[in-house]
């Protein structure tokens, strides 16, 4: 009879282990049968590479994947087929599928794709960057063309931009006063992105010196770096939910945090800011404006669409930025005579005698070619972000189903051999007058139609402006005879690899335009018997 018992309970156990297997066999069952089923709905789709059976292309998920999508575009097409889990994914890798996508489909292919991450950090997918196409979105860009990206606004900030850019100058001149001296740039560049940034939205520097607040500005830095391992369409699990169920919930749980933590760092600004009100001193930021709108909009200026536009102006703003801004210094180091063509134009232009200002950019053509060409060769977004389509549509002739999320391969598209003279060779004047087509279907760095970057004008402003006070006020070479490597590192704003370090010398604009006592500090003036 013991036995009997025990052999019982034995079946028991094994009954009550085999539920949680049963139940998953079911799951992935009905996952199969999802994809075949909505596979042969559609017979016209674009061609599509061997898909491994319930995961299909997820093992594509890997850092630099626009690399990776090239390949498979040369082998099946500019327009092709991936099956993420359990979203069906279209690429695109050519200017004119992209026309097509964002002229005859822009309305279709204006929303956006819901991840766990845009769901905690991006107030469940509230904000201008994740939010899809409809009232709220259009209520949102109008706010920010006028609030915050107009000509007006951005002028009223260009105290900012040129105080951070003299502090840039400055810190640099301090080194190499007497001699070339080795520098690293990509620190400083974030130290200036940042703070004109967090400056315009907030009034606060929270790197180098003169930080408003250690402690807020500590909080702020730890967040930056964190930010940039949720944000994007890199979590398998957005693509096959059970594998969020599989590891217990814990990366939805540490998006929770996450989102709770920058949640209440852009609280306390705002409510910092809403109790100066009263101070007109003060009434000269970002958030100040958006709480003065509040008053009279409210509907449309909640604290939490306040809240999400400062992250959104954050997080999308200042790294890629910075990151544009090494990849330009890298291109010139390694072309050196691009970069003294550009410090000839701006000898020219603008002299030995004055520092270029940001209104002197527009002078300055072969500069801005320059920046032209970095954002081609070296975009910060290689993929745009995803679209989906809320209808069904057709692009180049093939079948792309209601729900499917798009893919634009920029960094592909700026190589086309097709479309681009010596594709991968770094030539500015290619943007000469006559001979490029500016912002069209094949240069894509800001994006196309109705979901292009509103932060365009802001960024164009503070690249020519930094790189153009660079190269005016320093000689430039390379560490050591060895090219700088342009391997690109992980990342969504696809940075260097490895962080760039050059060798600059103040010229003698620095001498006539600096004071002495800012560009040496007092121990090294005391030490020349200068003071």
């Amino acid at each position: 009879m013991l036995a009997n018992l025990a052999k019982q309970s034995k079946n028991k156990e094994i009954m009550e282990d085999s539920v949680p297997y049963f139940f998953l066999s079911l799951l992935i069952l009905f996952l199969v049968f999802k994809t075949f089923r909505s596979r042969k709905c559609y017979k016209n789709l674009p061609p599509s590479p061997p898909a491994l059976p319930i995961i299909g292309h997820l093992r594509l998920l890997k850092p630099r994947m626009y690399r990776t999508l090239q390949s498979l575009a040369q082998e099946y097409g500019s327009i092709f087929s991936l099956r993420f889990g359990c979203r069906l994914v279209v690429v695109v890798s050519s200017s004119s599928a992209v026309e097509e996508c964002f002229t005859k489909n822009d309305v279709i292919l204006a929303n956006r794709p819901k991840f766990l991450a845009g769901k905690h950090i991006a107030y469940n997918n509230t904000t201008i960057g994740q939010s899809s196409y409809g009232d709220h979105w259009r209520n949102l860009r109008r706010t920010v063309a006028i609030e915050i990206f107009s000509t007006a606004r951005l002028n009223k900030f260009l105290s900012i931009r040129k105080d951070e850019i003299t502090r840039l100058i400055t810190k640099l001149s301090q080194r190499s006063l007497q001699d070339f001296a080795k520098v690293e740039l990509k620190s400083l560049f974030k130290e200036l992105t940042f703070n004109i940034i967090v400056r315009m939205i907030a009034g606060k520097r929270y790197y180098g010196e003169d930080v408003s607040d250690e402690e807020e500005a500590r909080r702020f830095r730890e967040l930056m770096v964190e930010v940039v391992s949720y944000i994007g369409a890199s979590n398998p699990g957005d693509f096959l939910p059970i594998l969020n169920w599989i590891d217990g919930g814990r990366f939805e749980k540490k998006l929770k945090s996450f989102g709770k933590r920058t949640d209440e760092f852009a609280q306390r600004l705002i409510d910092e800011h809403r109790s100066k009100k009263n101070n007109l001193d003060s009434m000269n930021t970002m958030i100040d404006h958006l709480l003065s709108s509040q008053e009279s909009e409210a509907d449309y200026h909640t604290d939490e669409i306040i809240k999400g536009l400062v992250l959104n102006m954050i997080f999308a703003g200042t790294d890629t930025t910075a990151v544009t801004l090494e990849w330009a210094m890298s291109n010139l180091l390694n072309h050196p005579q691009v970069l003294e063509k550009a410090k000839s134009e701006l000898d020219f232009q603008i002299g030995q005698e004055t520092l270029i200002d940001e209104p002197d950019i527009s002078k300055l053509p072969f500069l801005q070619n320059i920046i032209l060409e970095t954002l081609r060769l070296c975009p910060a977004a290689p993929l745009l972000l995803p679209h989906l389509s809320n209808n069904e549509c057709s692009i180049g002739g093939y079948v792309v189903p209601k729900n499917t999320m798009l893919l634009v391969n920029a960094w592909a598209i700026h190589r086309d051999p097709q479309m681009w003279d010596d594709a991968l060779k770094f030539k500015p004047e290619r943007f000469e007058i006559g001979q490029a087509e500016g912002y069209s279907c094949k240069f894509l760095p800001f994006g196309l139609g109705r979901r292009a970057c509103p932060g365009m004008g802001l960024a164009n402003r503070v690249l020519g402006f930094a790189l153009g006070s660079m190269i005016q006020c320093f000689e430039w070479k390379k560490v050591g005879d060895k090219e700088i490597d342009m391997t690109e590192g992980t990342g969504l704003s696809m940075p260097k690899a490895e962080p760039l370090e050059a060798m600059c010398k103040a010229r003698d604009i620095i001498h006539k335009k600096l004071p002495l006592s800012i560009i040496m500090p007092n121990k090294l003036l005391c030490t020349l018997n200068l003071v």
